[in-house]
């Protein structure tokens, strides 16, 4: 058989570190790639393709793209969307040059990965276009607001973008994670202390009940129903080795039950049971 080819990015951890090394270990061609070179430095010294690739620079999306398609010889097989990070805060501290920022990484960047790659998709007649959502692009909890918008708006781009592709065989489809191990809080933290001003916040109390120490906390707990990365590498695989597969693969205990609660409860219900603390 052809050696089959992806490219994934967010790579330096968690679910795009284990996507890519257990991909690579089943004989995938993989293109791992991290938005800071030391990362990629590492991912090399352990065998892997490893090479920059900054969702928030057009010039690297486009670059990326080009050097997969010219080491595939414009035949990639597949994209994973991983890389995202989040800025902890209530919406109305969230500056409008934060969810700037973010939309960049999680939303713009993305999806202009993706249009630079359906041309060739095109060509070969056949491809997967896997982003990675989450439990909050369809179920939001507050204090996430930034993040929640920019998977918000990563579903309803990739739900038309499958609608559009539906006549050819470029399949378009979401993965949401619930709660994972990874490093998103530690990724979270010079964001949160880059763009929400909690001493001049009239919010200040919240921020040091509700917010700070979840996002600083050091003990290692693991959040009740949390999975490893490895759980969505399974899921990943499943949809890259069906010839038709799901527009939505659900990951974790928590974004079942979230899409239950979703069909069978009133916005008004829904937010009661959100609210809990």
């Amino acid at each position: 058989m052809t050696q089959r080819s992806i490219l994934i990015t967010g790579c330096s951890s968690g679910i795009g570190y284990d996507a890519a090394t257990t991909l690579h270990a089943q004989g995938w061609q993989v293109f791992a790639t991290c938005r800071q070179q030391a990362d990629c430095l590492r991912l090399q010294s352990e065998g892997l393709n490893s090479f920059v690739l900054d969702y928030a620079s057009s010039t690297s999306v486009l670059n990326g793209a080009q050097h997969v398609l010219s080491e595939t010889n414009g035949k990639l097989d597949a994209l994973f969307n991983n890389g995202a990070y989040g800025i902890p805060g209530l919406v109305e501290d969230l500056p409008r040059d934060a969810l700037r920022a973010i939309f960049e990484t999680n939303f713009f960047g993305q999806f202009e990965l993706i249009n630079a790659l359906i041309p060739a998709m095109k060509e070969n007649k056949r491809g997967y276009i896997v982003n990675c959502s989450s439990v909050l692009g369809f179920c939001v909890l507050p204090n996430r607001g930034a993040y929640n918008a920019t998977k918000f708006a990563m579903e309803g781009l990739s739900d038309t973008l499958r609608l559009e592709l539906r006549d050819t065989n470029i399949h378009t489809v979401l993965i949401e994670p619930g709660p994972i191990g990874t490093k998103i809080r530690v990724n979270s933290q010079p964001h949160f202390e880059k763009w929400i001003d909690v001493e001049n916040s009239s919010n200040k109390e919240h921020y040091q009940k509700n917010v700070i120490p979840r996002l600083y906390e050091t003990d290692g707990k693991k959040d009740r129903f949390e999975l490893p990365s490895s759980a969505v590498t399974q899921v990943l695989l499943k949809a890259l080795n069906s010839q038709r597969p799901k527009p939505r693969y659900y990951v974790t205990t928590p974004t079942r039950i979230a899409g239950v609660l979703k069909r069978l409860l009133s916005t008004r219900q829904l937010d009661n049971v959100l609210s809990r603390k």
